[in-house]
């Protein structure tokens, strides 16, 4: 188990290349069964939940060497294989890959997804329009046991528009026979970004980016390459990581648009920020104020960012409100930035925060991949030294966090917990 150790008071300032996006990736992996053949993806992020995704499908028989940022897979020999449970509550969108499997080999076999623990992720509306398709899904000590020798087109409604099931379903209608209609779905960049890729394999699909999406099946996909798109919630941590410090953060490679929510709810905060075709740019000038924010689907404000989002209003001037409207249990950061002297309160569904005008350094622990996140920025901005427990949850999703960090003038180190242990817990006394 690894600490990170952060000393604040330093403003972060530079430019950062932002890796590729972590949620973009594993539904693009999700969706891999479906290609009979080669298939090469760049930037894909060297993180923990792509790691446990590619050994996932190996366990499928598909062949993949990840080298330099790009993965290289071969699935010719796609097999029915059974995966351990413990692997599969790793990560949540190894469940995705159910439709795939099955619209390629007929029949598949899944434990039960897990991920992090941030509220209830029902599967009801992938499970619903897996079996509008003609799905057959039973659940059997814990597993899902699915058969589907006939499958066809349906016209799917998603009772709400989750990126999750709308990526699953997109994708397993690639290979069914007619034409399946998916209504209110979502039109989240990741989204998008698998039907990119989908259609750089052969696939026939409509309206991806609206809200509604029509598939037209086609018999095979053929071998393909494709470059896995910035991540967004990661450009948006360095954009307020700049913005809590009193620094000057960059971040590039990005498309501007994709921020437009945080950029917004940043520049009412009290802050500056600047655009070009693939960067912003946000930097602080004082300390910001108070303002509410509400999480939505894209392109409202996303969940995913919240958290971080509570650690600058920490010490804004002024209270702040964040309602989470995605997930009812996104509340882990909220103890552990109290420790270092913030004054948040959940009411509800939401956080209220009233601004402080410091924050000490402090022993806290992660609770979950952007909780991690909002500490690390929390830590930055800190006077003294920040510990962060838990480091194996932002390894999930944050590529080279520690040398990203360290670039832009950051005083950060990654130890294990010996290391830590041994520097800070004193020497028994020999009397």
């Amino acid at each position: 188990m690894s600490v990170l150790r952060i000393v604040g008071g330093t403003p972060l300032r530079g430019e950062v290349s932002v890796a590729g996006s972590k949620n973009a990736a594993l539904a693009i992996l999700a969706s891999v069964p479906l290609i009979k053949g080669q298939v090469t993806l760049h930037n894909v992020p060297d993180i923990s939940d792509i790691h446990i995704k590619v050994g996932l499908l190996r366990l499928f028989g598909i062949e993949a060497e990840y080298r330099e940022g790009s993965l290289f897979m071969d699935t010719t020999n796609l097999q029915v294989g059974e995966l351990p449970e413990e692997q599969v509550r790793k990560i949540r969108t190894g469940f995705y890959m159910l439709g795939p499997v099955l619209a390629r080999l007929g029949k598949v076999q899944l434990p039960m997804p897990g991920g992090c623990k941030i509220g209830a992720r029902p599967v009801d509306f992938h499970l619903k329009g897996l079996h509008a398709l003609g799905a057959d899904i039973q659940t059997v000590s814990g597993h899902y046991v699915a058969t589907g020798e006939n499958l066809r087109g349906a016209e799917i409604y998603l009772d709400s528009p989750s990126a999750g099931a709308t990526q699953h379903l997109v994708a397993t209608a690639t290979l069914v026979p007619g034409c399946t209609v998916i209504q209110n779905a979502s039109i989240e960049p990741e989204v998008i970004s698998l039907v990119a890729f989908l259609h750089a394999a052969g696939a026939r699909i409509e309206g991806a980016g609206t809200s509604t999406i029509t598939i037209t099946g086609v018999d095979q996909l053929e071998s393909c390459t494709f470059s896995v798109p910035a991540d967004r919630i990661q450009a948006g941590t360095y954009l307020l990581a700049g913005a809590i410090t009193g620094g000057d953060v960059t971040t590039r490679g990005i498309l501007p648009e994709d921020q437009t929510a945080l950029v917004n709810k940043i520049k009412e905060a009290g802050f500056h920020s600047e655009e070009g075709p693939d960067w912003v740019r946000v930097w602080s000038t004082g300390r910001g104020r108070g303002i509410r924010i509400k999480t939505m689907p894209y392109p409202g404000f996303p969940t995913d960012i919240q958290q971080p989002t509570a650690a600058l209003l920490a010490l804004a001037d002024g209270p702040s409100s964040i309602e989470e409207t995605i997930y009812e249990s996104r509340i882990g950061h909220i103890s552990e930035l109290n420790r270092m002297g913030a004054k948040l309160s959940v009411e509800g569904r939401s956080t209220l925060i009233e601004g402080v005008e410091r924050l000490q350094g402090a022993v806290v622990e992660a609770s979950d991949l952007r909780a991690g996140a909002a500490l690390c920025i929390a830590g930055f901005a800190a006077e003294g030294e920040t510990i962060v427990r838990n480091v194996h949850f932002i390894d999930r999703g944050y590529e080279n966090l520690v040398k990203t960090f360290t670039q832009l003038g950051g005083n950060i180190e990654r130890l294990s917990e010996e290391e830590w242990l041994g520097v800070n817990v004193p020497e028994q006394s020999s009397h």
